[in-house]
């Protein structure tokens, strides 16, 4: 974004000039100097840095060696790369339909979910067709929540229910960073928790990059062996199946000029979605945001609903005129897209995430969204929906 590059860009172009001069572009010191500084700013002992979110996933799940027969429960409402690296793997992604207040994973569909999975039977809630009557060849290993939009999930009550059913959670927290949950940072509220850096996130580089975070210092060690080919004490001696997972130092070294604003970066994207709050909540059609009471959002995005598919066109046509930009996260859910057709979901599978789906569309969110912009988005809404 320009007028955060402009603000930083003396740090930026001299971090990156401290690389070309050192020229240790593969794992150089400003990698292991950002793990340290985000691991504090977190709170949690490890952090793990990667070349990308969807890495940072893989990783995580190859850490616990997910791998055919393994089950793991995560959100149909979400971009792919948080099923895509579960199927990459050889496991099977069973998909657990959302709160439709906060758009993440729903406590009541997920307990529901890892029953009809121990059971067997779709009967008992929706499953994929390589474990329905399958009862005993597929097992539950793990839950990825989504921290959609910059909002994190509800981790006492996920943490609980894996510690009662013996699994893994990793926190998908790719949306997340800066987030906090009763009182603790987004990414310090699951076993690994995962975030990217993908340039349009809450922190981004001008690349692709991402990050691991942990306290369990066995899972640290073998993620930092994964992401340089299974390395073990030496390059050329390795000890598992890994992947080419690093963080470039120059990604890095941009992300350290950018993280000494994040903090109040985060603010005022908290001014931002609070001013928006206030300027949509007369409007009866539109449904703004849930933060629960001890939640705070990060605002990676601000999503709204309209009434209907029509009704969300006709806003987004009408702010495309005015030349506001607007996007819909996401369009189709996960069970819905031909990528997992093999999974033979029903399209009704999951009502809430097709509903939410057919309705979501976002609004421009970032630090330095002036109030002027602001009022003028809610004056076009307000026109359109009445």
């Amino acid at each position: 974004m320009a007028t955060q590059q402009r603000r930083i860009k003396e740090k930026i172009d001299q971090n990156i000039q401290n690389v070309l001069k050192h020229g240790q572009y593969i794992m150089g010191p400003e990698v292991m100097e950002l793990e340290d500084m985000l691991a504090s700013y977190v709170g949690i002992q490890h952090a793990i840095g990667c070349a990308s979110g969807t890495d940072a996933l893989l990783m995580a799940l190859m850490a616990y060696d997910t791998g055919p027969g393994a089950v793991i429960f995560t959100t149909p409402f979400t971009f792919i790369a948080t099923a895509e690296t579960i199927s990459l793997l050889g496991a099977t992604p069973v998909f657990v339909d959302i709160d439709p207040l906060t758009y993440n994973l729903d406590m009541k569909h997920l307990i529901r979910a890892i029953d009809a999975v121990k059971s067997g039977d779709p009967g008992n809630y929706p499953l994929p067709r390589p474990i329905r009557g399958n009862h005993g060849v597929f097992r539950p290993r793990g839950i990825v929540p989504v921290d959609l939009f910059g909002l994190p999930s509800d981790y006492d009550a996920i943490n609980r229910i894996a510690k009662d059913h013996g699994l893994f959670v990793i926190e998908d927290a790719a949306q997340s960073f800066g987030a906090e949950y009763k009182k603790r940072k987004a990414c310090s509220l699951a076993d690994i928790a995962c975030t990217s850096f993908f340039p349009a996130k809450p922190l981004g580089c001008y690349g692709d990059g991402g990050m691991c975070f942990t306290d369990d210092d066995r899972v640290a060690e073998i993620m930092r062996s994964i992401r340089v080919h299974g390395q073990g004490s030496h390059k050329y001696e390795n000890i598992r199946i890994g992947i080419n997972g690093r963080l470039d130092t120059l990604q890095a070294a941009i992300l350290l000029a950018k993280f000494d604003i994040f903090p109040e970066e985060v603010e005022l994207r908290q001014e931002a979605a609070t001013r928006y709050g206030e300027l949509l909540k007369g409007i009866a059609s539109i449904t703004t945001p849930h933060v629960p009471a001890g939640y705070r959002s990060a605002w990676a995005q601000y999503s709204i609903l309209a009434k209907d598919e029509n009704h969300r066109s006709e806003l987004q046509r009408e702010l495309q005129g005015n030349h506001i930009p607007t996007a819909v996260y996401y369009p189709k859910p996960l069970h819905a897209q031909r990528a997992f057709a093999y999974l033979d979901y029903e399209s009704n599978a999951f009502p809430v995430s097709q509903a939410v789906a057919d309705r979501i569309f976002s609004l421009p969110m970032h630090p330095y969204l002036a109030e002027a912009d602001q009022f003028e988005i809610a004056k076009i809404l307000s026109g359109r929906s009445r």
